[in-house]
């Protein structure tokens, strides 16, 4: 039961950081949530800053794994970033910004634990794309004079970008023709 407990208020968390904000939510606004008393809460987290870690670690090993799996599974450079892509289009769901950029929405009231967990986040999307980079400019599936550092940050800061438009007109669809564009301006 503690651990159902305990993976509910991830989830819940999870819920209010995307749509809330850190900064926004309590644990009164948690415990009203998952049905418990605050007091429940600090026993599986005793501060704020510990469920925060605890979420961003949890989302950070599953995102590493939804990583692998692209690799294993996509063979194309141009089939990955469009599965990367996608992770984007499918954590808009239910209107809700995807945890990181709404974390790094709001870094500096972060406690610099979390800002430390933000940042990465970020340089795991930087280092993937860039080896997807690589892996496509080897093969020739994309142009030889891209830089793979400059070309993975123009890729994460433009689906960033369009999430958070995306999240302001209620209009999901708008982040696949972003990325579409992109990878339209660096296919060899």
């Amino acid at each position: 039961m503690a651990t159902d407990t305990r993976e509910l208020l991830l989830k819940e968390t999870e819920t209010l950081l995307r749509t809330r904000g850190y900064a926004a939510f309590s644990y009164a606004d948690l415990a009203e949530k998952v049905g418990i008393r605050k007091a429940s809460i600090h026993h599986h987290f005793p501060t704020k800053e510990a469920l925060g870690a605890a979420l961003i670690d949890s989302y950070l090993d599953d995102f590493r794994a939804a990583l692998d799996a692209i690799l294993a599974n996509e063979k194309s450079a141009i089939d990955r970033l469009n599965r990367y892509a996608a992770f984007f289009v499918s954590s808009m769901k239910d209107g809700m910004m995807p945890l990181c950029g709404a974390l790094s929405a709001e870094a500096y009231v972060l406690p610099e634990s979390l800002q430390v967990r933000v940042r990465g986040f970020f340089e795991l999307h930087l280092e993937w794309l860039q080896g997807v980079i690589r892996e496509g400019k080897k093969a020739g599936e994309l142009r030889s004079d891209l830089k793979p550092k400059h070309t993975a940050t123009l890729i994460l800061s433009t689906l960033e970008g369009a999430s958070l438009v995306a999240w302001a007109m209620k209009d999901p669809g708008a982040i696949k023709p972003a990325i579409a564009s992109v990878v339209r301006t660096i296919e060899a």
